[in-house]
């Protein structure tokens, strides 16, 4: 549904494009009754009856990963079938389904992010504690022929770094802006000048949204690569061929 985000209306021919569809992975409450507090193994058979009464055009049962080892879903969890998985998810079977983020029932045991060196091209102020300063990022990656290349942004954001790395930034921001768009600031990227910045990023979506033909998932800044010159950030083909994967 990346298609239909952030849209006001969404047209009849993108509704039939970009159907709305479902992945169920467990059952809560059916006819009334709370199943939150039955164990996990006891909610999945609930959960197979009940899709298997609904449409398979738009729902279906997550599907579960058969392991004999954990050697064996370490690599499931680094080469997953599709690029848009993230990882693998644990769960107990004797496990409640409760609110929150205990320790012990589930884990999320997620593949390592991907990541590209970025260009830092426009920044914004940000909301409540960070209102006075500059932590919202948008940053590109160089596209074009040699020698008249250009940065394209291909996301944007606002963590992954340290108060003191966001102090940094923001003075960087400050002394480096060329133009400025209401709370915007358009800074100094070209092949000469520019920070570089280590986004890490789960996964890539195609996206005719954007310049740049790709949309990343989850975004956000690991590393600030001061030593690292403007030049040397990734091109969009580095992009392109994980889509191509």
């Amino acid at each position: 549904l990346q298609q239909r985000l952030n849209r006001k209306t969404v047209a009849p021919k993108m509704q039939q494009q970009y159907p709305a569809f479902m992945r169920c992975y467990d059952l809560l409450q059916v006819g009334g009754e709370d199943l939150r507090a039955l164990p996990f193994r006891e909610r999945r058979g609930r959960l197979e009856s009940f899709v298997a009464t609904l449409d398979p055009s738009r729902f279906d049962l997550s599907p579960f990963v058969d392991f004999t080892d954990w050697q064996t879903l370490e690599e499931l969890r680094r080469a997953p079938p599709h690029p848009i998985i993230e990882g693998v998810m644990l769960k107990r079977w004797d496990s409640a389904y409760v609110a929150g983020r205990p320790k012990g029932p589930w884990f999320k045991w997620k593949r390592d992010p991907h990541t590209v060196d970025a260009v830092l091209m426009y920044a914004q102020r940000g909301h409540g504690k960070r209102s006075s300063f500059y932590s919202d990022y948008t940053f590109g990656v160089w596209t074009g022929a040699e020698g008249e290349e250009e940065l394209v942004p291909v996301g944007k954001a606002y963590f992954g770094f340290t108060d003191e790395e966001l102090k940094q930034i923001d003075k960087y921001v400050r002394d480096n802006t060329i133009e400025r768009f209401g709370p915007v600031r358009s800074v100094r990227a070209d092949r000469d000048n520019g920070l570089v910045l280590e986004v890490a990023f789960e996964g890539l979506n195609r996206s005719t949204r954007h310049k740049s033909g790709v949309a990343m998932r989850f975004p956000r800044i690991s590393r600030l690569r001061w030593d690292k010159p403007a030049n040397e950030a990734d091109h969009i083909e580095t992009l392109q061929a994980l889509l191509d994967r």
